[in-house]
């Protein structure tokens, strides 16, 4: 298990670049098995469940080079289709939640598609019903083997249909739509996901050749099209990353510039910043955050009342930043109710917090109020385990914050998210060292 030594209270300066945008490259990666062609893709994250799902996709078969750093083609012209029952493939695809997106494509093209219950964070419950009853929906019969927490669905040939999901679940739109694309017939699905990430999988499909409208709406119709043909494609900077890098500046009283940044898909993010009192400039594509001296105050509402920042499917807020508003707002001027609407134990590091310092209280598994000090006081070095991805940021961001010297072990957790963190960290000044 790694751990981070962190020194922390130091000021940083610099720019840093975001990596590829981990959600969106687990279901680009899937995609790849929609066609026997190529498919080159671009700005690939260089982290642990990017490259577990890459490892799956070359134990099936699938033939792939490294042009260079982030650049990768692929080309499924050859599957070992017998390695999806195969007892290696029940032991690697549990431990990477994204693999269940390998389930659409390979049902739609082969027939069949397994998948071992998937594993990942451990934020709560993420139920796997809508992915299943989209595919059952399209004419595929579906069964699970409750010993081995093993899946399977199986169609001759899928059929469009009309579905409303029962939950805008953004993986369960992405394998559906995935099934989809090489249906017999038009698939409608409405209250389907509609963020960036999807975004950019329905317009790479478009490319490929399917028939995909109502991009960007909840509402997608998709015309089944016999086949698919290769492509490339380029993922967008990871939004989650950027808010990160937001909250470091602000926590750190730090000038920094984050190079990059695709405006146009970062939705509430620059706005429930702000909403913190934290001052984001927009400099062409980058985002240039000042030194903050004299602290950032807290919005109210116009009648008076505390200020609440909730998750939301998108356009909503990301519930993935909630983590950092929350350690953010711990030196807020001000007070206010973080509500984690969609996953019941993502508010579950805060007692971390509060033996840092923090002023908090935990109302319940999905409300927090947070005191802010105002940097009267700052958040004291503690010893402290990361429990998952995104909560694990916000530790490192409140121990690169806090008086002292703070360590934190299943650092994993976070390099399951965030490239090289600590080489980019060190880089602008931060004093952050690994250990075995």
């Amino acid at each position: 298990m790694g751990t981070f030594k962190i020194e922390g209270g130091l000021k940083l300066q610099g720019e840093i670049t975001p990596q590829g945008a981990k959600n969106e490259a687990l279901q680009i990666l899937c995609a790849v098995l929609l066609t026997s062609e190529k498919i080159t893709i671009h700005n690939i994250p260089d982290i642990i469940d990017v490259n577990k799902l890459i490892e799956l996709l070359s134990n099936l078969g699938v033939s792939i080079r490294k042009i260079k750093k982030g650049t990768y083609t692929f080309q499924a012209d050859d599957l070992h289709l017998e390695y999806l029952q195969s007892e290696q493939f029940k032991n690697d695809g549990k431990g990477l939640r994204g693999s269940i997106m390998l389930v659409g494509p390979l049902l739609a093209r082969f027939g069949k598609g397994f998948i071992p219950k998937p594993g990942g964070d451990k934020i709560g419950r993420r139920r796997l019903d809508t992915h299943f009853e989209g595919f059952i929906s399209l004419g595929a019969k579906f069964r699970y083997n409750k010993e081995e927490h093993f899946y399977g669905v199986e169609a001759k040939k899928l059929k469009g249909t009309y579905m409303l999901l029962d939950e805008a679940s953004v993986t369960g739109t992405a394998n559906i739509v995935m099934a989809a694309v090489l249906a017999e017939g038009t698939t409608t699905i409405y209250n389907a996901a509609c963020e960036p990430y999807l975004q950019q999988l329905c317009n790479m499909l478009n490319r490929m050749g399917a028939k995909i409208t109502g991009i960007g709406s909840n509402l997608l119709t998709i015309e089944g099209v016999k086949e698919l043909k290769g492509t490339e494609h380029t993922i967008l900077p990871d939004m989650i990353e950027i808010g990160s890098w937001v909250g470091l500046a602000a926590m750190t009283q730090s000038e920094i510039t984050i190079k990059n940044v695709a405006w146009d898909y970062l939705g509430q993010i620059p706005t429930v910043f702000k909403k913190l009192g934290i001052t984001m400039e927009k400099k062409g594509d980058d985002i240039f955050i000042p030194e903050h001296k004299d602290g950032y105050q807290v919005q109210s509402f116009i009648d008076g009342s505390i200020m609440t920042i909730s998750d939301a499917p998108w356009p909503g807020f990301t519930p993935d930043l909630l983590s950092i508003i929350l350690v953010v707002a711990t030196q807020a001027k001000g007070e206010v109710l973080i509500h984690q609407k969609m996953f019941e134990s993502r508010l579950f590091f805060v007692d971390k917090l509060i033996d840092m310092g923090a002023k908090i209280i935990l109302c319940d598994p999905h409300r927090a109020t947070v005191i802010g000090h105002d940097f009267k006081s700052k958040l004291k070095a503690t010893t402290m385990t990361s429990p998952d991805i995104r909560a694990g940021i916000s530790l490192l961001i409140a121990a690169l914050s806090a008086k002292g010297t703070s360590t934190i072990h299943n650092i994993e957790q976070i390099d399951r998210g965030y490239e090289n963190i600590d080489e980019r960290l060190r880089a602008i000044g931060a004093n952050i060292i690994r250990v075995s």
